[in-house]
C-alpha cells in the first residue's frame, strides 16, 4: 500500500503488464507460449517530405553509435545546421523513388517478413514474425509488443545487416534491450549477430547476379559496394570492413570471377572524415578513365533497395561513370523478396531458433 500511494508522485518505472483476474492464483498455463521472430532494418521516413524527413534524420543521426562525435559538439551542428538544410535537398531523392506502399525500404522489408512468416509456417513452425525499424516506424518497441500481446514468450532478433558493424546491429541491440529493460516480465532474447558468409544469403546474392546477367549479358567489371564507416571505427576494433572484405571474395569464388574483374568498394560517405576506401563513385570515374566500358553494381549489404542503392548507386553513380566515357552502367537490384532469399532467410531463422519450442 505504500508503495501504490506514491505512484501518483511519480511515473511508473516499468510499462503495465496484461491484467490477471487473480494475480495471486495458481495459473495452469495452456503451453510453453508463443515464439516470435523480429526481423530490423535501418528504418525510412513516414512520407518524402521535409517535415517526415527531419523526424527521421533528428533519431538516426542523434544515436552515438552513428555518430561518434561527443555529444555537446554534435548537437549544434545536427539542430543548427545539417537538420536546417538536408531534409530539403533529400524531398526528390526521395520522391523519385517512392512506391505505392511507401519507401522501397519500408515495401521490401515488409514482403520479407510476409515470406518469411508464410515459409516457416509451411515447414511446420508456429513463429509469430514482425518488422521493426531501428529508427522511424514501426519501432522496434510497437513491434516487441505486438508479439508479446500474441503471447510470445521467446524472441529471436534478426538484424537485417550481414555485415556487423557498431553502427547498425549494435544499435539494433541497443534498441530491443533498452524496451526490454522496462518490462516486468521479459521475453527470453536471442540475436543474429552477422551472416556474412552464410551459405544461403552468399547464393542467394548469386542467384540474383547470374540471373540478371541471363537476361542483360556480363560486364567487363563489377563492382561490390558496400556501406561505408569512417576509418577510425575499424581502428578501435569494429570488424565490418572484415565482414565485407570476406562477403566481397566468397561472393566472387561463387561467381567463377578472378580478382582482377570485380572491385570491392564503399560508398555513402558522410561528413569530412576519412572513410573506409576505395570510394565507390571515385572508382567508377576512374574505370571509365581507364578505358572500361561496361559496369555492373551490385550492393550485397543491402537486402532492401533503398536511397543509397536506387538514387545513390542507380542515378549519381551512373551519371559520373557515364561522363567519364563509359557506355554502360547497370545496378543489380538487392535481394529484395526474392523467393531465393526468402528461403535462405527462412533457414538461416530455424537454425537460430534450435532448442526453442516452435512446432505446430
Amino acid at each position: 500500500m505504500f508503495l501504490r500511494a506514491f505512484k501518483y508522485i511519480w511515473p511508473e518505472r516499468f510499462l503495465p503488464e496484461a491484467e490477471q483476474k487473480d494475480p495471486f492464483a495458481e495459473q495452469t498455463p495452456a503451453g510453453p507460449g508463443k515464439t516470435g521472430v523480429l526481423l530490423v532494418n535501418l528504418g525510412t521516413p513516414d512520407e518524402p517530405t521535409a517535415p517526415a524527413i527531419r523526424r527521421y534524420l533528428a533519431e538516426f543521426l542523434s544515436d552515438p553509435r552513428v555518430i561518434e562525435i561527443p555529444r555537446y559538439l554534435w548537437k549544434p551542428i545536427l539542430h543548427g545546421m545539417v537538420l536546417r538544410a538536408r531534409p530539403k535537398k533529400l524531398v526528390p531523392r526521395y520522391r523519385g523513388i517512392w512506391m505505392d506502399g511507401g519507401s522501397p525500404l519500408l515495401v521490401y522489408s515488409r514482403r520479407q517478413a510476409e515470406g518469411l512468416a508464410g515459409l516457416l509456417a509451411r515447414h511446420g513452425l508456429q513463429v509469430e514474425v514482425e518488422l521493426g525499424m531501428r529508427y522511424g516506424n514501426p519501432s522496434i518497441p510497437s513491434a516487441i509488443d505486438r508479439l508479446r500481446a500474441a503471447g510470445c514468450e521467446r524472441i529471436l532478433v534478426v538484424p537485417l545487416y550481414p555485415q556487423y558493424a557498431a553502427s547498425t546491429t549494435a544499435t539494433v541491440v541497443d534498441a530491443v534491450t533498452r524496451h526490454a529493460a522496462r518490462l516486468r516480465n521479459q521475453p527470453e532474447l536471442r540475436f543474429i549477430k552477422r551472416f556474412h558468409d552464410d551459405a544461403g544469403y552468399l547464393e542467394a546474392l548469386v542467384s540474383r547476379i547470374e540471373s540478371y546477367w541471363r537476361d542483360h549479358g556480363r560486364p567487363q567489371k563489377l563492382v561490390m559496394s558496400f556501406h561505408g564507416l569512417p576509418r577510425y571505427s575499424i581502428e578501435l576494433g569494429d570488424p565490418y570492413y572484415q565482414d565485407c572484405l570476406r562477403t566481397g571474395r566468397l561472393l566472387r569464388e561463387r561467381l567463377g570471377l578472378m580478382p582482377e574483374q570485380v572491385e570491392v568498394t564503399f560508398q555513402s560517405r558522410f561528413g569530412a572524415a576519412r572513410w573506409l576506401e576505395p570510394y565507390t563513385e571515385p572508382t567508377l570515374r576512374e574505370l571509365a578513365r581507364q578505358g572500361v566500358k561496361e559496369v555492373d553494381v551490385v550492393c550485397p549489404g543491402f537486402l532492401a533497395d533503398c536511397l543509397e542503392t536506387l538514387e545513390e548507386i542507380g542515378q549519381e553513380c551512373r551519371d559520373a561513370f557515364l561522363q567519364e566515357g563509359g557506355t554502360r552502367f547497370r545496378y543489380i537490384p538487392a535481394v529484395n523478396d526474392d523467393s531465393v532469399w526468402i528461403g535462405a532467410l527462412a533457414d538461416l531463422v530455424q537454425r537460430n531458433l534450435q532448442g526453442w519450442p516452435a512446432l505446430k
